[in-house]
């Protein structure tokens, strides 16, 4: 498993080159000006932390399967330095993920309303999430700095995202967008994410955050 991921990771960077440059110029995320890497300072930089919360139910099933993921200490609440090289890995595996998984439900691959795992070629939303921090975990960035997320979307739905923690502000990988917004940008209620300090803690994004069920529909 562990070659099928990295050969996954080498094609990626190598043979799939999704994201140029001229891409990157083109997103109303980010800004390319006279060769340097820029991206918008406005509004507020991450959602407020409030207290610890109860992570999910299909996460906390996820991590009792004994998952890598679950099982990471020592974080640090330092931000990722953003870098036009950086942020290109970034895109490609964000527009890889979002590009090989087929969505689908829980409920049509699996028989449950809520099964957190890794895709291989169908998932939900947390399932493109979890994938997606693989990747980008074995791309050398540190998990800390790659956080699950649980929102409340344009539906009032609960909805799962990766958010990106750089110093110029949270970013938002989510699996029913090409583009990679600021937080404050996505419309999103913004309900609770794991710890930066501790994978498997969660902290809340509201003072009451509502317990909900991550996803009910494929896209």
């Amino acid at each position: 498993m562990v070659w099928v991921l990295r050969l996954c990771v080498a094609w990626v960077l190598g043979a799939l080159v999704l994201a140029s440059s001229s891409a990157l110029a083109e997103s109303s995320s980010v800004q390319i000006i006279r060769g340097h890497f820029e991206l918008p300072t406005k509004g507020v930089a991450s959602a407020s932390i409030y207290a610890k919360s109860l992570p999910p139910v299909g996460y906390v099933d996820f991590c009792g399967r004994g998952e890598a993921e679950c099982q990471f200490h020592g974080g640090k609440a330092e931000t990722l330095a953003v870098t036009t090289e950086n942020w290109d890995q970034i895109e490609q595996v964000n527009r890889f993920v979002n590009t090989v998984i087929r969505p689908a439900t829980d409920m049509e691959l699996y028989g449950k309303a809520d099964y957190w795992t890794y895709p291989t070629n169908a998932g939900d939303c947390e399932d493109y999430v979890l994938l997606k921090k693989r990747y980008l975990t074995e791309l050398g960035f540190s998990p800390d700095e790659l956080l699950i997320t649980v929102v409340l979307d344009e539906h009032n739905e609960g909805h799962a995202i990766l958010t990106i923690v750089t110093a110029q502000g949270d970013y938002i990988l989510d699996n029913r967008r090409r583009e990679i917004l600021r937080w404050d940008d996505t419309g999103y209620k913004f309900l609770k994410r794991q710890s930066q300090a501790t994978a498997n803690e969660w902290v809340s994004l509201q003072k009451l955050a509502p317990q909900v069920l991550v996803s009910t529909r494929a896209q």
